[in-house]
């Protein structure tokens, strides 16, 4: 069953309460991957006519983190690579999804992609994510507390998902 991610608040990909903010909608699958229908408009413009790779990457970087905080991880971002294969156009929504690709120790490795309506694949990426939950703990009282309950909790991690 797919089920809907909570908004958080004033995050730039899916906040409601950022008005510069992405107004993302995400999903999660029975797979654990994280997903999102999106069109980018004249506010992510990089190149005329199409969007920024940044934004490109901060939607990448959300369904990844996403995916990880799914999973039982409580995560933040130390790397993030992006491989730009096909200009994104504005105005045409696009697939982008994000998944948990292995665990070891306190390091979560993800992949993801962006596809076009004709199911080209527009840019790929790989994050690697540390688990970090009393970095976490120490600005939750300032962050707007993500209100998801993950499917699977493991701390800390320690295996890839699904085998040992």
């Amino acid at each position: 069953m797919t089920e809907r991610f909570p908004e958080h608040g004033k995050c730039f990909v899916c906040g409601s309460a950022n008005p510069r903010g992405l107004g993302a909608t995400l999903w999660v699958d029975d797979n654990g991957t994280v997903f999102t229908d999106i069109t980018f408009d004249e506010g992510q413009q990089g190149p005329p006519g199409h969007a920024h790779g940044g934004a490109l990457a901060a939607v990448l970087d959300e369904v990844m983190g996403m995916a990880t905080w799914q999973a039982g991880y409580q995560v933040l971002a130390v790397h993030l690579e992006v491989d730009y294969k096909q200009p994104v156009p504005l105005g045409q929504q696009v697939h982008i999804t994000g998944q948990v690709t292995e665990a070891d120790g306190r390091v979560v490795r993800t992949s993801g992609e962006v596809r076009l309506q004709n199911d080209i694949i527009a840019a790929v990426g790989h994050g690697v994510y540390v688990h970090a939950p009393d970095v976490i703990n120490s600005f939750v009282d300032t962050w707007e507390a993500f209100p998801f309950e993950p499917r699977n909790t493991v701390s800390p991690p320690s295996s890839k998902p699904g085998g040992s």
